[in-house]
């Protein structure tokens, strides 16, 4: 029996040791993270699946694991069919599919500190349909069966200065302050992690590659908070900065605290908090206001000081990559390199800049048929040489205290076939529509999706993931709540208006299954434009990341006049940009790959 399969089948003797006939195993954490700590990654543990997003359901004689488009082809390469069942999402949901797969009778089991309030409603309804019922559980059954389990991280928290913030965590909490009066709320629960980081000014290192810290808050009418962190993470420092309008209490004393709100009126966020935290409220004679997290909004629309610290950071990310390029180019049609010794290269040119932070997620470093696998894991056993003939793809970006960074290149090892080129030169005529694109205030993501896909479905082609997602200020590389998508990838992203100040990625792509893949990646601001003539201020999208395109992938007969004066205009800005920050042969390499591209 495998390592997976002993591990299922634990857990199936578990549940049955809890009177449970099945369980539910979501790959977040009890603050609704995408990317969560070692402690947290249950699902990773159980299945094999490596992804950031997922969720499995276990049954006395079934199993399914649950996966988007990003993942079709990784979950097959990670998880043992014979094992699971692999359902795609959004087209069946877990709750449907428990409706149609759990036995009569059956009790499902699941974490109320993992799941939304309206999840639970979801999938209790379904069950309810089949017969069976949806029971909360005190204790997780993964953990019980899971011996070597990692403690959550103890790394302490640091201050982001309001010099790099660009406003003091007093000033935010006044703003919270002002919103719960016009909401007549007496309180409101932070859960989500960023947010929190967002609001305070601080920052951590207990989730890889998100420099945040495991806590809670609740910010009150008043302006001031309570802080539920382990007390170790709070150095004199942070207490200093956090002052005596922030209390501090231990993270275990949360679920009291919520108890304690008896009379009050609580706004509880009911997309980023976990169903238990409601449930705690109300017990506890306190009224929950379903609203959104104030902050999430504000987080979103940088100010001119993270505005100035995200174009400083993509100059110095720049300068890293543009070397990275350069290395790839010439080292990797020589033979010896592979995706995980090309991803530590790169980590080491971003080190050099000798202010990098961490990365700001683990490198996509995939080439050949593992390119045309979206958000590809490069492991030990997964590794590939990269060889003649084959398309590279670097996804991939770094944590700066003054800005977030995400950009994915591709680099043809020799030279590539027309096929190639011809899907490169269509994700690139749809990355240029998208940056160039002009449009009035209140227009969505969902809205603008398409322009980055019409080049490609005028070829009867098209790509299984999102175009773009928010990106945050030395935090979360994903952040809410605007994407850039169709309205059936990322739930309610895609109709969020776009505002300006707004950090999105731009990254259509191609994927040939078992042979290549494509993806251009650059972050977009979202700014106010005044056109000549015009009745009203439009918005547009200033590009940030500077890094060079493959010119060699580019076929310049298939794009326009307009499309070739952004090109060349582009290279121009980054050869212009980047320049002060290269000497030597990475200087005059990147004078030559920027050069004009003519028909």
């Amino acid at each position: 029996m495998s390592t997976h399969s002993a591990r299922l089948a634990a857990l199936r003797e578990q549940l049955s040791q809890m009177r449970l006939d099945g369980f539910v195993v979501p790959l977040t954490d009890e603050h609704m993270s995408e990317y969560v700590g070692a402690y947290a990654q249950r699902l990773a543990w159980l299945t094999g699946f490596q992804g950031s997003a997922g969720a499995a359901v276990v049954l006395p004689a079934e199993a399914a694991i649950f996966t988007d488009g990003r993942y079709t082809l990784q979950v097959r390469e990670q998880v043992s069919a014979d094992d699971w069942q692999f359902v795609g999402v959004p087209d069946t949901s877990i709750a449907a599919w428990l409706r149609d797969h759990a036995p009569a009778g059956a009790r499902v089991g699941y974490d109320p500190w993992l799941h939304t309030a309206a999840w639970v409603e979801e999938a209790r309804a379904a069950l309810a349909a089949a017969g069976a019922e949806l029971v909360a559980v005190e204790a997780n059954p993964v953990d019980a069966v899971w011996p070597d389990r990692p403690a959550p991280s103890d790394a302490v928290m640091t201050v982001q200065p309001d010099a790099v913030a660009g406003r003091s965590s007093a000033a935010k909490r006044a703003d919270v302050a002002d919103w719960l009066g016009s909401a007549g709320a007496d309180a409101t629960v932070i859960a989500a992690l960023d947010s929190i980081a967002w609001l305070l000014n601080v920052r951590g290192a207990d989730v890889a590659r998100t420099p945040v810290a495991l806590a809670y808050t609740i910010v009150h009418a008043d302006g001031t908070a309570d802080l539920f962190v382990s007390p170790d993470k709070v150095t004199p420092p942070v207490a200093e900065h956090l002052g005596n309008a922030v209390r501090v209490h231990d993270r275990a004393a949360f679920a009291a605290a919520l108890a304690g709100l008896s009379g009050k009126r609580v706004a509880i966020d009911p997309a980023f908090s976990v169903a238990a935290i409601a449930q705690a409220v109300e017990q506890g004679g306190g009224t929950v206001l379903p609203l959104r997290d104030p902050v999430i909004v504000a987080k979103a629309t940088k100010n001119p000081v993270e505005i100035a610290g995200h174009r400083a950071a993509s100059i110095r990310d720049g300068a890293a990559l543009t070397r990275f390029l350069r290395w790839i180019a010439a080292e990797a049609p020589k033979g010896g390199q592979t995706e995980l010794s090309a991803a530590a290269q790169l980590h080491r040119f971003r080190a050099e800049t000798g202010v990098l932070r961490d990365l700001s997620f683990d490198a996509i470093s995939a080439t050949g048929p593992h390119g045309a696998i979206p958000h590809y894991h490069v492991t030990e056993e997964s590794n590939l040489a990269i060889a003649p003939g084959q398309l590279y793809l670097i996804d991939s970006g770094g944590q700066y205290q003054d800005g977030t960074t995400d950009v994915t290149r591709v680099v043809p090892i020799g030279a590539p076939a027309a096929e190639m080129r011809d899907r490169f030169t269509r994700v690139l005529k749809g990355h240029i529509a998208l940056a160039t694109a002009v449009f009035p205030r209140g227009t969505t993501g969902g809205q603008l999706d398409a322009l980055a896909r019409l080049p490609l479905w005028q070829a009867g082609l098209d790509f299984a993931h999102g175009t773009g997602h928010g990106v945050g200020s030395f935090l979360s590389v994903h952040e809410g709540p605007a994407r850039i998508a169709k309205p059936s990838y990322g739930g309610t992203g895609p109709s969020e208006p776009l505002l300006p100040g707004m950090i999105l990625s731009n990254e259509p792509g191609y994927y040939k299954a078992g042979d290549f893949g494509i993806r251009i990646e650059n972050l977009l601001l979202v700014v106010e434009r005044d056109l000549p003539g015009g009745e009203a201020t439009m918005l547009a999208f200033e590009t940030l990341t500077l890094a060079p395109i493959d010119r060699d992938l580019i076929d310049p007969a298939l794009l326009t006049e307009a499309e070739l004066m952004w090109l060349n205009a582009y290279h121009a800005r980054v050869a212009d940009e980047l320049a002060p920050a290269l000497g030597g042969e990475d200087l005059a390499w990147l004078t030559s790959r920027c050069s004009p591209v003519v028909r």
